[in-house]
């Protein structure tokens, strides 16, 4: 089974506004989402299955810590740190993008800071997050603002 851990308080480094809660994001395959939710939900009381903004907003915004479970996108670029698969850039930036509901404190003007800010202190490889973004069927749109804050990524060059 695959698996993605990783808190959304690893945004703070990027942004300029600074939330007062996050989420632990548990990307499991498609198939073990449930059991994950049941699993975790029999230990804590914070966890939200594919939560809607709804949901998000009447139950976890109480909340200063919540646990999201979602499906892991096949394919997605993931790295080992300390044992743990997670998150590289390149997937973090595309979920930021692609996902509103979840990443609603990172979108409009917050997210072109978090873009500048990541093309300005990480290397990060564009074929790399073209590619997860067409995994998650949104590469035309993702290119499209990519290139619309391209100015953030001549700058490094």
């Amino acid at each position: 089974m695959q698996i993605c851990i990783w808190n959304t308080s690893v945004l703070n480094e990027l942004m300029l506004h600074q939330p007062g809660k996050f989420y632990i994001l548990v990307e499991v395959d498609r198939e073990a989402t449930e059991s994950t939710f049941y699993f975790l939900k029999e230990k804590m009381k914070n966890v939200f299955l594919e939560p809607s903004s709804d949901t998000l907003s009447l139950y976890a915004s109480s909340e200063k810590e919540a646990i999201i479970i979602k499906s892991l996108v096949s394919e997605a670029p993931m790295q080992k740190a300390n044992g743990v698969q997670t998150i590289t850039i390149e997937k973090l930036l595309v979920d930021i993008f692609c996902d509103e509901i979840v990443f609603a404190a990172q979108q409009g003007g917050e997210m072109q800071t978090i873009f500048r800010n990541a093309f300005e202190k990480y290397s990060i490889n564009e074929n790399k997050m073209l590619r997860y973004a067409d995994r998650r069927s949104k590469k035309e749109a993702f290119n499209i603002y990519l290139n619309k804050i391209s100015k953030f990524r001549q700058q490094k060059q």
